[in-house]
């Protein structure tokens, strides 16, 4: 045998090993198509993709294949991606408003691979998800310029959804109007509240009347549908290319860093993992002195950050109040064990609504 038909001999024996373990990766990839699913979680996990990768070019003894061994482990993972993306084709995500909404544009990058479901509200969205008609939702939770989504963090303390993920978008608004307007005939702008927040440093100096609107979308489409000059939506480019409007000013809103936080429920929580590092609570307190403050120094003295601390009326009661908090930590650990069963003392109801290692920026 010679040294060509040996080395031939090599490479058809490390192919066939290569095949089997190919079948056995997709048979894996398989069953994470079907977690993230469930689970309402993106397919595309770079942070992971990438540390795998620094970990696995290690394993390659010749310093001179790792170059190539890189390109090879990257070519796998997007073949991996493709094939959970044919999996996951069925796959429903709910939003709240109508095609061309931030929220459908959230969902679809977060979610590429799936089919992105409208509904009227935000609660219609949540409901889908509890129903089974959607596998999960894509809502606003926070907006960097505007605040909290209210009705979003009460749909999270009081229904039974988990959030499995949180995505940051930024937004960039824009005046949309009919084909032929001009700037000066514009009187009126059509928005959802926290656009028309967003940009009221701009709408103030132009003089502008307001119009409230479920959606940014959906006041996109009814300038549309009005044909009016004097009236113009804020909404995104998506909306303009959507409902044939015209671009009159670009960025309007008053941050260039606007930015909104997007949750992602779904039925089932995702699995704890010692690499998480973020926890969303939500919890109420006895009605007795100094119970919060005490709620605050449990969480404290088991090494947990407070990132933020909200209160929210609890509707069920009039002046009562549930509290929402991020918090910095594995909550899963021991720790975070022991602080959660040292709560009860201090509060009426404490449930933990998301644990993730990070939030994600698209």
């Amino acid at each position: 045998m010679t040294d060509l038909e040996k080395a031939r001999q090599m490479i058809d024996e490390a192919d066939r090993e290569i095949a089997r373990q190919f079948e056995k990766r997709m048979d894996a990839a398989r069953l994470v198509a079907a977690y993230k699913k469930e689970r309402g979680l993106p397919i595309l996990d770079t942070a992971r993709e990438q540390a795998i990768i620094e970990r696995n070019r290690e394993w390659i003894a010749d310093e001179s294949y790792r170059s190539y061994y890189v390109p090879f482990m990257e070519n796998t993972m997007a073949l991996s991606r493709a094939f959970q993306s044919r999996l996951m084709d069925g796959m429903r995500v709910a939003f709240s408003g109508v095609e061309g909404a931030f929220a459908d544009i959230a969902a679809s990058r977060i979610f590429p691979e799936a089919t992105t479901v409208p509904h009227k509200d935000f609660k219609a969205a949540y409901d889908a998800v509890i129903s089974g008609e959607c596998d999960c939702a894509v809502l606003p939770l926070e907006n960097s310029y505007n605040g909290d989504v209210g009705a979003v963090m009460d749909l999270a303390f009081f229904g039974p959804l988990y959030i499995n993920g949180m995505v940051d978008i930024g937004i960039e608004q824009n005046l949309l109007a009919v084909k032929g307007t001009t700037m000066d005939q514009v009187k009126t702008v059509i928005s959802h509240p926290q656009a028309l927040g967003q940009c009221a440093d701009y709408i103030r100096e132009h003089g502008f009347d307001t119009i409230e609107a479920v959606n940014t979308a959906v006041a996109a489409q009814q300038v549309a549908e009005w044909g009016r000059h004097d009236v113009a939506a804020i909404a995104s480019d998506e909306a303009a290319q959507k409902y044939g409007l015209k671009k009159l000013e670009a960025r309007i809103n008053k941050s260039n860093q606007n930015t909104t936080r997007f949750a992602v429920f779904s039925r089932t929580p995702k699995s704890e993992s010692p690499k998480d590092s973020r926890f969303i609570m939500l919890f109420t307190v006895k009605n007795e002195a100094g119970s919060l403050g005490k709620a605050i120094s449990v969480i404290g003295s088991h090494k947990f950050n407070l990132r933020a601390l909200k209160s929210r009326p609890a509707r069920d009661l009039i002046w009562s109040y549930y509290f929402y908090a991020e918090g910095e930590g594995n909550i899963a650990s021991d720790d975070g064990k022991k602080m959660l069963e040292e709560l009860s003392t201090c509060c009426d109801q404490v449930r933990v609504v998301a644990s993730f290692e990070k939030e994600i920026t698209l």
